[in-house]
């Protein structure tokens, strides 16, 4: 794949187990037969060069410290990173942080309201959300001075991007703005940086094949002993079916969220698209007081429209949450004569 990576961008949806990181590290070994490297990095063991310092005697002074023996952080300390994490860091979280260069320490500030008054408290624990994050903003921090190129960056060498399952550990709601803006990060590359991307979350994977436009796509199967390379064009996406799979289990939990009938509104559109219908609402069934299904299309067109829904997510009206339920109810393909039976979520 390095060799013949001529595409701006590689894509890569894959189920944990299917070999996501076997890959990433398969393709590192091959840029090693160059002397000189020219990948930049994210995956399981660049979050493994940050770790918890939890001050077991004092129970005062948490960190989180660097492998500074890394090269990832060569050359950083000059370049006023703070400045550049922080504004990124701030979009998912509220937390403040420093870091000690000559320690490889990170601490973390977090102001706090008592009452009438903020104390901010140093020195704490963030939680495993908040770490990841906060490693995920320093690595596009990075790809950032990659991406722009500038004479005499540290980061000058990079060619490649190799960016492995970025979130997964990431609600849905992160998963969608931090897919956006990276997509953003990748568009505005001038230069000849080629990027290759994995992930196994159904919704950020939505999210980046509608970001970077229209592609070639394929699926590749495991067929025995043989590998099968399907071109898919623009039909629907196979994993669809386990995006469904979740939907309707969002629908039983009962949190669902004006950004689910987004995620909807795509499996139906790229089924109509599939089907040859002229319209998505072609595949919802109709109620015999409304024959053409206009009020179940109309709900989707409002509560799918804009950026609203998906970056200013907020719990449905109980009212709603009916409707959601009965147009994944009654999704089926007419026709086809197939349906949903009454037993399912």
């Amino acid at each position: 794949m390095r060799e013949g990576l001529d595409k701006k961008y590689v894509l890569l949806f894959g189920f944990n187990g299917t070999g996501k990181t076997r890959l990433s590290m398969a393709f590192k070994e091959l840029g090693k037969q160059d002397e000189e490297r020219d990948t930049l990095y994210f995956n399981a063991f660049t979050e493994d060069l940050f770790h918890w310092d939890n001050d077991l005697e004092g129970d005062a002074q948490h960190a989180l410290r660097m492998n500074t023996d890394s090269r990832f952080f060569d050359g950083l300390q000059e370049l006023e990173m703070e400045n550049r994490i922080r504004p990124l860091l701030h979009r998912y979280a509220d937390i403040d942080f420093t870091i000690d260069y000559d320690q490889g320490a990170v601490s973390f500030v977090r102001e706090v309201q008592t009452g009438e008054h903020t104390a901010t408290i140093e020195h704490i624990k963030v939680s495993r959300g908040e770490e990841n994050i906060f490693v995920w903003c320093f690595f596009l921090a990075v790809a950032q001075l990659a991406v722009d190129q500038e004479e005499g960056s540290p980061y000058a060498w990079v060619k490649y991007l190799y960016i492995d399952d970025p979130i997964s550990s990431l609600d849905d709601n992160n998963a969608i703005a931090v897919a956006s803006h990276l997509a953003q990060l990748l568009k505005s590359a001038s230069g000849q940086i080629r990027t290759v991307l994995s992930t196994h979350h159904h919704l950020f994977f939505n999210v980046m094949c509608n970001e970077l436009g229209k592609a070639a796509r394929y699926f590749l199967n495991n067929e025995g002993k043989q590998f099968l390379l399907t071109d898919t064009g623009d039909t629907p996406r196979f994993h669809h079916i386990a995006v469904l799979k979740q939907l309707h289990e969002v629908a039983e939990s009962g949190q669902i969220y004006t950004y689910h009938f987004n995620i909807l509104r795509g499996i139906l559109e790229k089924t109509a698209t599939f089907h040859g219908f002229r319209r998505f609402s072609e595949c919802i069934g109709q109620d015999s007081d409304d024959p053409d299904g206009i009020l179940h299309a109309r709900l989707i067109n409002v509560l799918s429209h804009g950026n609203y829904s998906l970056f200013e997510p907020q719990e449905m009206l109980p009212e709603n949450k009916e409707y959601f339920r009965k147009i994944l109810r009654d999704f089926r393909f007419i026709r086809l004569k197939r349906t949903w039976s009454d037993e399912e979520p």
